[in-house]
């Protein structure tokens, strides 16, 4: 009989309980991003990797393509606005050398990735946030706009007559492409990436939590949280409710766990294990996601809830979305 989230949270070892893990891909993946929208991501990051492009360009055009998806009410142009109806960006890049760079309340400017790499390559910063973090992305020529587009606000304004506060498991996929109505939320594409130098990139770029208090900050431009990359074992990204994913600084967790010897939907589980035994019935209705890429082109996912998908590319640009394994039943 399949176990309910009662008794999962009452019982331990978690990992007896927990779902079946994600299938490995046939053959190695070059790139692998959060959601279904991660697919036209992967896309635009195989074209910079045909071009001769690195892992970071790579992984940067995969965001771009979310950040300027008008239908993406979870990622940049189109994000769903904090409560007081501003729209504002987190995102952060890391290399095959350890550079980090991140920005985070990044408001008027569209490509939040494309401006934390340029924290990484012209600062002798890793982040910039809120109105330096404008100012910055200004001097360094990236166009101003309003980024509250008429459906965003249109979904912010419906919000304020109850200003209900209840993040909605799996939005970033129920949302996508149509109307976003009601408390959507979360935030996120993580993109993880190999070059043709065998080289490893990852990017995480959100608009984050919808109707958020002004001034927050979750896991997406958090280096160890919502992003971790080790050129010598592999690359882990976060999705769902970032504070959950920073209590147990996920993405590094989960590469500690590839080193240690662990397949990447393992490494993924132990940490949503730890997760749910350090937060027990305060997680059961929340969605954390972990998806993470080694050397070697593995990739697996894991996730509190079912729901979460991933999308996994190749060298000879086959693209598939995956399901991640989850430990709590469908509701």
């Amino acid at each position: 009989m399949t176990p309910t989230r009662r008794s999962v949270l009452a019982c331990a070892p978690l990992s007896a309980l927990a779902g079946g893990v994600a299938a490995q891909a046939a053959a190695p993946a070059v790139m692998v991003s959060t959601w279904d929208f991660g697919a036209a991501a992967n896309a635009a990051g195989l074209a910079a990797h045909a071009n001769g492009g690195s892992a970071l360009d790579m992984v940067e055009a995969g965001g771009r393509v979310a950040e300027a998806d008008e239908s993406n009410s979870s990622v940049g142009l189109g994000g769903l606005p904090d409560r007081d109806g501003r729209v504002t960006l987190d995102a952060c890049v890391m290399t095959w050398a350890g550079d980090i760079g991140a920005v985070c309340a990044l408001e008027d400017v569209v490509h939040a990735v494309s401006v934390a790499r340029r924290v990484m390559e012209r600062t002798p910063h890793t982040m910039l946030a809120g109105e330096g973090a404008r100012t910055f992305a200004v001097e360094q020529g990236f166009e101003t706009r309003d980024l509250l587009t008429p459906r965003a606000e249109a979904a912010w304004r419906e919000w304020l007559k109850t200003a209900d506060y209840a993040p909605r498991i799996n939005s970033e996929n129920a949302d996508w492409g149509g109307r976003p109505g009601g408390p959507g939320n979360h935030d996120t594409i993580g993109l993880l990436a190999i070059d043709a130098a065998h080289r490893m990139a990852g990017a995480c770029t959100t608009s984050g939590m919808a109707f958020k208090m002004r001034g927050r900050v979750g896991d997406s431009p958090l280096i160890g949280a919502g992003l971790y990359v080790d050129d010598e074992v592999g690359g882990a990204t976060a999705t769902g409710v970032g504070e959950d994913v920073v209590r147990v600084a996920g993405s590094h967790a989960v590469v500690e766990g590839m080193r240690a010897g662990l397949a990447p939907a393992a490494a993924c589980r132990r940490v949503i294990e730890r997760l749910a035994r350090l937060r027990g019935a305060r997680v059961a209705g929340s969605q954390v996601a972990l998806l993470a890429m080694d050397k070697q082109g593995g990739v697996g996912g894991f996730a509190l809830q079912p729901g979460f998908t991933y999308a996994v590319t190749d060298a000879a640009g086959r693209t598939r979305i995956e399901r991640a394994g989850a430990l709590f039943e469908t509701p």
